[in-house]
């Protein structure tokens, strides 16, 4: 699902992620968002503009509409709609599937309020893939900013006594992290279970079941594919060791065989972001979900 200018308008808006009103002049009243999963089934996100409101649904294979997982206001309190592992695997799939939308980036940020702590997930792992994710959330810098940072300073060396930086200063470039430090810091916590919609009698489990089976079939199938079946004892490696130092010869090795696949390069690929590089191998050693990752939390 290519980013809309609507979706990368919201993005960038760091009201929209905190819940705090924002000026939607030139937006649509409702936002629909559709995220193919797999075995025909998507992930739909609605969004009614100016309120927030937002509600979670799932479309079945060859359905028209979707059947409500859950709504809620757009500071929560938030339905208990997913698993947190159910997520986190559906987002894998999502971002094997479309290069346009990594994970653990846009997908993770919208949806894992849906998606709170159990008693039997850990909070710091689930917190980490958050933070991850409201982080890689990036504006684009104007390009005469960044000629006008490129071109501070003299054309000449200047003397050693003029070197400072109060003599040169740089000009100011704005920062492409759509939140600062607090609000990331805010948002990261794992969301609270407080609206246990699952126990309902309407709620699709067979769907969502299905949903499950599909995609972790997608992700077992996986490594003994194509060229990741010549690293997968290489990623196996990573993954036992909890050593990064190693991703450089599985991204040689993956290209090396011919893989041409732009999240999983990029995601291995310098400057390394850990928890990235981590979901990757994971999945390229058809290892279990945060086998890695608890190495790097």
């Amino acid at each position: 699902m290519p980013v809309s200018e609507v979706l990368r308008r919201l993005a960038e808006t760091p009201a929209f992620w905190t819940g705090e009103p924002f000026d939607t002049e030139g937006l649509p009243a409702e936002v629909h968002l559709s995220f193919p999963v797999a075995g025909g089934y998507a992930l739909v996100l609605d969004i009614e503009l100016p309120s927030g409101d937002r509600a979670l649904g799932l479309r079945r294979p060859s359905a028209s509409e979707p059947v409500q997982l859950g709504w809620a206001p757009p500071s929560g309190p938030y339905p208990a709609a997913l698993r947190w592992w159910e997520l986190e695997r559906f987002a894998r799939v999502i971002a094997l599937s479309d290069p346009l939308l990594p994970h653990p980036g846009l997908v993770v940020a919208l949806l894992s309020p849906f998606a709170p702590a159990a008693a039997d997930d850990d909070p710091a792992e689930i917190a980490a893939v958050r933070e991850a994710a409201y982080r890689s959330l990036h504006r684009e810098i104007p390009f005469d900013e960044q000629l006008a940072a490129l071109a501070s300073g003299p054309e000449q060396a200047p003397l050693p006594l003029f070197t400072h930086e109060r003599w040169w200063p740089a000009p100011r470039v704005s920062s492409p992290q759509v939140l600062d430090e607090a609000a990331i810091a805010s948002l990261s916590a794992p969301a609270q279970a407080r609206l246990q919609v699952r126990a309902g009698h309407r709620f699709p489990h067979e769907d969502l079941s299905d949903l499950v089976r599909h995609a972790s079939a997608l992700l077992t199938e996986l490594p003994n594919q194509d060229w990741y079946a010549a690293t997968r004892s290489l990623a196996g490696r990573i993954v036992g060791s909890g050593d990064l130092t190693a991703v450089p010869a599985l991204l040689g090795a993956l290209t090396g065989a011919g893989c041409d696949h732009p999240t999983v390069l990029d995601a291995l690929s310098e400057p390394l972001v850990p928890l990235e590089a981590c979901w990757v191998v994971e999945t390229l050693a058809g290892a279990e979900p945060g086998t890695l990752l608890r190495h790097h939390v």
